[in-house]
């Protein structure tokens, strides 16, 4: 009804049926249509009509004199919600992981703002997972699988996954040769990897283990720490331990099982219109993470497969 009642304004705005299908771009028959609709609906005259004039009814006229305001404020909402969208500026909030956010991704947000300055960056960073909608965010980095299948996605990449232990405590504990020497050794495990999925390539065998801890912590850079300092043994993100294993502190273990790695999506709400200072951001994160070999899933790969070859520069066991 909102629309037949706009049109009814142009119409009296216009002068005459004819001149108000040609400002609305409508054909005349469709004009005067939506306008007896009109009527109907509301079960009065609003225009008397001759082939020569156009004329109000007194109803006609006090209805229009109370919904011209209506439609015009309407109109310049409109106009205004249009350029907000497709303005390259405003504020942008975005939940993120601690470790993830501010180390991978710093310099995609430093060259985010350096790119954009009309544009101010919120980044609320947390290990718990956040409720994306509750928190009126405009965008979420999440990583591993989405248990949230309303949110709209799209994927970055993916993060390499490795199990490391410091040469020290496999020379006190000694070095695991298969999945059940685990159980006898001491365990770190680092949220959200409650869960180790592990995989072998040379025979495609799967193992999905639910590690007892000696340790559990929620924030993973404290976990490589803690495993850096010889107190058992951790999966985590390649990208999170990489200078330790680089530098030989850490060391790989059980070469020949694979974590799956886990992938990297930035989600956001269902709606049809993605305003562009997020839409920007979106895909200056892609971009970043498509030319950044951490978060590719094949370079990951190799990376993985040169710590078990033992790279020159760095230990493995």
């Amino acid at each position: 009804m909102l629309d037949d009642l706009a049109l009814f304004v142009a119409i009296v705005e216009a002068g005459s049926l004819h001149a108000a299908a040609v400002k609305e771009d409508l054909p005349a028959a469709t004009v005067t249509r939506r306008l007896q609709k009109l009527e109907s609906q509301l079960g009065y005259r609003l225009l008397n009509r001759s082939a020569r004039r156009l004329q109000p009814t007194a109803e006609g006229w006090q209805y229009y004199e109370q919904c011209r305001p209506l439609v015009h404020a309407l109109r310049q909402a409109t106009q205004q919600l249009d350029a907000s969208l497709s303005a390259v500026s405003g504020s942008i909030r975005v939940l993120a992981p601690v470790n993830f956010a501010s180390g991978l991704l710093t310099p995609a947000w430093v060259s985010f703002m350096q790119q954009y300055p009309d544009i101010r960056l919120e980044l609320e960073l947390s290990n718990l997972l956040q409720d994306l909608v509750g928190s009126g965010a405009d965008l979420a980095i999440r990583v591993g699988a989405l248990d949230d299948s309303s949110l709209m996605q799209r994927r970055l990449g993916s993060a390499a996954l490795v199990m490391v232990a410091a040469p020290g405590y496999l020379a006190r504990a000694g070095v695991p040769r298969d999945l059940q020497d685990l159980e006898r050794h001491e365990l770190i495990v680092a949220e959200p990897l409650r869960s180790w999925r592990l995989r072998r390539p040379g025979d495609g065998a799967e193992m999905l283990i639910e590690p007892q801890a000696r340790l559990r912590v929620n924030e993973m850079r404290l976990a490589v720490e803690m495993a850096d300092a010889g107190i058992g043994i951790l999966l985590c993100p390649l990208l999170q331990c990489r200078d330790e294993v680089a530098r030989g502190s850490l060391v790989r273990v059980l070469p020949d099982w694979m974590p799956q790695p886990r992938h990297v999506y930035a989600v956001w709400t269902q709606r049809r219109y993605l305003p562009a200072r997020v839409r920007v951001l979106l895909e200056h994160l892609a971009a970043f993470a498509a030319a950044n070999p951490l978060l590719n899933e094949d370079a990951g790969a190799d990376e993985v497969a040169a710590l078990a070859r033992g790279a020159p520069g760095i230990l493995s066991i």
